[in-house]
């Protein structure tokens, strides 16, 4: 019998606590990274792979997807999960709720989210968790049973929602939302279940630190206003558009509002997500100094890092919130360089071409918000990064240690004997050009279009199973569902 099921031979190991790569095998069994070293009897393996020199980095967590938001959650589950393996990630964590889209139903988590489960089981080529955003006061009660019976230890408000619409334009709410009659999604709700959260921690104080708060940063009451002024001036177009109806301000008010609202309640793990302007950051890292007490994480995606209003392809990169100036997006790499930002995401949100665009096809305040990108990140990350100077151990820590740790993935995130068997081989020298046609997601556009990026994911491996070989998704199913927090 051999000692192991695999061995990957002749990679360079990429880690979150090594300046540079080093040369190693890696060898894997019962789906765990059994040993890292060189020279490995390849005698000992079943199955052994030549990682041909390639760079291995530690499995993506992409922290930020939204399965199910546009499509089924059975079909995105099957077909977004293999978008992911192309980009390196084999745990995908993704934000749900109530309401439309998703599973299009109001309701308590015991009934719903047990749907979810159902409808997602045996489905994804990789691992995934959830995280739940209480709309309501019952779901708030809630809480404790979600983290115990469900490994549910992150959740999420988004504080736009009470007075704006999700793709632009005020609605009703309460029918949107489906929220039960005469609540109201506000900011006395967020302080409510800032409470609850709280509680939950101070309830399972052993896993309190892997309990945490999410929030989607924009202030409604802001964006109405400019949604109105930048319509009726007609000056603008497309994404410029849209940026200016959502101005950045907006966001750091927010962040504002939330961070003080977090030392009201005494709730210290929140993570900011999908900042992408430079007030925002600004907003994040004064809220930070103002309340050191509060463990702020700080979230930037691909998107955000890649494209601007004039580079992105087309308002197919209509997203919340907005693809931003050029300005914000060097602010961005400025803070990552810096080491301000804790992670990078996808915010991978499949939305197929005939649900995206309106009547007019052109009006960007017709179109649905989010778009897909999880199989650019990694790739584009190492290819954005490294030329403007950030390290290999940078983008793993950005990439899967920082989120695996905050989230409750004891066994993800890093490339270590013990841990689970995630890993992506890159080729960190092939230069090739992104086209929509050659991702396994189900949509047909994307943003970055044309773009050229100089790093490609070849191989990806989830607990040792090879989900993708030669850039080619292989085998079938592998993903489960990761109970949080994930022990050996």
């Amino acid at each position: 019998m051999s000692e192991f099921e695999l061995i990957v031979k002749n990679v360079r190991v990429v880690r979150h606590d090594r300046s540079e790569p080093f040369e190693a095998d890696i060898a894997v069994r019962d789906g765990r990274i059994a040993q890292v070293a060189p020279g490995l009897d390849a005698t000992t393996a079943r199955t052994v792979v030549d990682g041909e020199g390639k760079l291995a980095f530690p499995g993506v967590v992409d922290a930020h997807q939204h399965w199910g938001i546009y499509n089924p959650l059975e079909v995105d589950t099957e077909t977004e999960s293999r978008a992911c393996a192309q980009g390196g990630v084999t745990t995908a964590l993704n934000y749900i709720r109530t309401g439309r889209y998703y599973l299009n139903k109001g309701g308590d988590y015991a009934e719903v989210f047990p749907e979810a489960l159902a409808l997602s089981n045996g489905r994804a080529y990789v691992d995934y968790a959830f995280h739940l955003a209480p709309m309501s006061r019952r779901h708030i009660a809630e809480i404790p049973s979600l983290i115990s019976e469900h490994g549910v230890t992150s959740f999420k408000i988004f504080m736009f929602y009470g007075g704006h619409g999700l793709h632009g334009r005020s609605s009703d709410q309460s029918s949107f939302l489906m929220t039960p009659k005469g609540e109201r999604y506000d900011y006395a709700h967020f302080e409510f279940v800032m409470r609850g959260i709280q509680a939950a921690r101070e309830q399972f104080p052993e896993i309190a630190d892997e309990i945490s708060l999410s929030l989607h940063c924009e202030t409604a009451e802001i964006m109405a206003a400019y949604t109105e002024m930048v319509e009726q001036e007609g000056r603008l177009t497309g994404l410029a558009a849209y940026s200016a109806s959502r101005p950045p301000h907006s966001e750091g008010l927010a962040v504002s509002i939330a961070s003080y609202l977090a030392h009201e309640t005494g709730l210290p793990t929140i993570n900011l997500l999908h900042l992408s302007s430079a007030k925002a950051l600004d907003a994040a890292l004064r809220m930070a100094k103002a309340f050191p007490h509060i463990d702020f994480r700080r979230e930037v995606t691909i998107g955000h890092l890649l494209a601007d209003i004039d580079t992105a392809s087309g308002i197919g990169g209509k997203v919340n919130p907005p693809i931003r100036p050029r300005e914000d997006v060097e602010a961005l790499w400025e803070h990552v360089l810096a080491g301000e930002v804790d992670w990078v995401v996808s915010d991978h949100a499949c939305c197929r071409d005939e649900q995206k665009f309106g009547d007019p096809r052109d009006d960007v305040f017709l179109a649905k918000s989010g778009f897909g990108g999880a199989e650019y990140l990694l790739p584009g990350l190492i290819s954005e990064g490294r030329r403007r100077g950030l390290g290999y151990d940078a983008i793993a820590r950005l990439t899967a240690y920082n989120p695996a740790r905050r989230y409750g993935l004891r066994t993800k995130g890093a490339i270590a004997e013990g841990l689970d068997a995630d890993f992506a081989l890159v080729d960190p020298n092939r230069t090739w050009v992104v086209r929509a046609e050659d991702s396994e997601s189900t949509q047909e556009y994307t943003p970055f279009e044309g773009f050229e990026l100089t790093a490609k994911v070849t191989d990806t491996f989830v607990r040792g199973h090879h989900v993708l070989e030669n850039g080619k998704v292989v085998g079938t199913p592998q993903g489960v569902y990761l109970r949080r927090p994930v022990t050996a």
